[in-house]
């Protein structure tokens, strides 16, 4: 089914129902990286670069949006349920297929149970006669129940849950521009004060700036999800190619936007630990019940979250056990077209993962969240090697399909490689983020050996298949 040739994929349909709607998948795309990271952990990035956070976002944007349109040009071109795990696979071999898929797959459910547990420990304070555990059951249940019926019913889910975040995010940006300009009620002009006070627009060099990089790069993880779900559309060349043309600037606008007004309304200082600063902008400009309305927003956040984590997940190890990098069992779709054995598996890790982060947060599954920290980069390495393997390879035996093209092929690809290896660096010399690349190094260098020993296996026991070859 995944042949490498690009004709053969261009021209080749998946087993999937495709029943994402143009509008389900552009709202996924702007949706799918609005959450928690920016609407809370924000903070952590504000407090190490002051006003110049908004230079580290751009930065962290900036690369963020690289790696989509990468992602962009090789899905629109050969779109697939994998998504960049068949790229690598085309491009690299089976073992970057494998790593890839695998060590997504791991991150997707990991980071799953932690914000079925988030949205849980929101919910059991608004009724805490309902314990936490009870909460995290419904959610599951509900998500699982979503996702085993139509794949239509992810895509209604994921749209209004995202249209409420950018909702938020629009009435936030008008309300704070309104704060600056001091046209709300008892409220006197800002200006551009804050951006020069305390300690100037960068209060701790360009050392601080390039530190926020660090913090808020993992913010935008989750836009991939955009490439997998286009293969579920009636016409996924098109439908990817508009979703990320459209999502990654409006995207870099929210986030950086967001950055620009809490940065400008407030002094820098201002920020308090473990306080959104969305919510001490709001409080700052009167706005009633400002924590109680961020805390909803950042619910809904969660709940999105976890949705498009469930999705994502049980379409990777679908298409790897469709490449035989998975159980063959997987590979049972509904009359419906629902890989149902693959959500099922998906969310059956995800329960354990919650099981762990109730009884152990702090020890087993603290570890696991750090077995996955910095993967995302190791992801996207993996995505920028192989854009820049297939785009030859297309353009000599397929140029029509390219139908989204790389800005400044190969100089920018590369310099996104650069950037990717930067932030690893910066986390090497980190005290508090080494530990995090080292699990997620050990956790890489694990899939790669168990993917060697499966290659070595392979050549034994049967003639090697293709690299990309059906797996069916």
């Amino acid at each position: 089914m995944h042949d490498a040739s690009p004709q053969a994929v261009t021209t080749g349909a998946e087993p999937l129902e495709h029943g994402l709607k143009q509008r389900h998948l552009t709202m996924l795309g702007l949706g799918g990286v609005i959450g928690a990271g920016l609407f809370v952990g924000s903070g952590a990035g504000i407090s190490v670069a002051g006003p110049a956070i908004v230079v580290s976002y751009l930065i962290a944007g900036a690369l963020a949006m690289l790696v989509m349109r990468m992602l962009g040009e090789m899905s629109a071109a050969m779109p697939a349920s994998g998504s960049f795990s068949v790229h690598a696979e085309r491009a690299l071999g089976r073992w970057a297929g494998f790593s890839a898929g695998w060590l997504y797959w791991f991150l997707l459910v990991v980071v799953l149970a932690a914000e079925a547990t988030a949205a849980a420990q929101i919910a059991h304070g608004w009724a805490p006669s309902v314990p936490q555990w009870g909460w995290v059951l419904l959610f599951m249940v509900v998500f699982t129940a979503a996702n085993l019926t139509a794949v239509r019913n992810f895509g209604e889910f994921e749209f209004w849950f995202a249209a409420l975040k950018v909702g938020a995010l629009v009435l936030f940006l008008l309300l704070g521009t309104l704060a600056v300009f001091g046209v709300l009620p008892d409220t006197e002009p800002a200006g551009l004060s804050h951006l020069t006070g305390d300690g100037g627009f960068l209060p701790n060099g360009w050392s601080g700036v390039v530190s926020g990089v660090m913090v808020v790069v993992f913010a935008f993880g989750g836009l991939e999800v955009v490439t997998i779900a286009a293969a579920e559309t009636a016409d996924p060349a098109r439908a990817v190619g508009r979703a990320v043309r459209s999502a990654v600037v409006r995207i870099l606008f929210f986030y950086v936007g967001s950055m620009l007004v809490i940065v400008t309304v407030l002094p820098w200082t201002a920020q308090k630990a473990g306080v959104s600063p969305f919510v001490t902008v709001l409080d700052s400009i009167g706005v009633p019940s400002a924590g109680r309305i961020m805390e909803i927003v950042v619910f809904v956040a969660l709940l999105s979250a976890l949705n498009a984590n469930l999705y994502g997940s049980s379409r990777m190890i679908f298409s790897l056990a469709e490449r035989r990098e998975a159980p063959r069992g997987l590979l049972t779709v509904s009359g419906g077209g629902v890989p149902r054995r693959a959500v099922l598996a998906s969310v059956a890790f995800g329960f354990v993962s919650v099981l762990l982060n109730l009884q152990w947060p702090d020890a087993v599954f603290a570890y696991m969240l750090n077995a996955v920290g910095a993967v995302l980069l190791f992801v996207w390495a993996l995505i920028a090697v192989s854009q820049l393997r297939l785009r030859r390879r297309i353009e000599r035996e397929a140029p029509e399909a390219l139908a989204l093209r790389m800005w400044a092929f190969p100089y920018l690809t590369w310099a996104a490689l650069a950037a990717m290896a930067a932030v690893l660096v910066l986390m090497l010399c980190d005290d508090g983020a080494r530990p995090q690349l080292l699990w997620s190094a050990g956790a890489t260098g694990a899939v790669l050996l168990v993917s060697a020993v499966r290659e070595a296996l392979a050549r034994r026991g049967r003639p090697e298949r293709p690299a990309g070859g059906a797996g069916t």
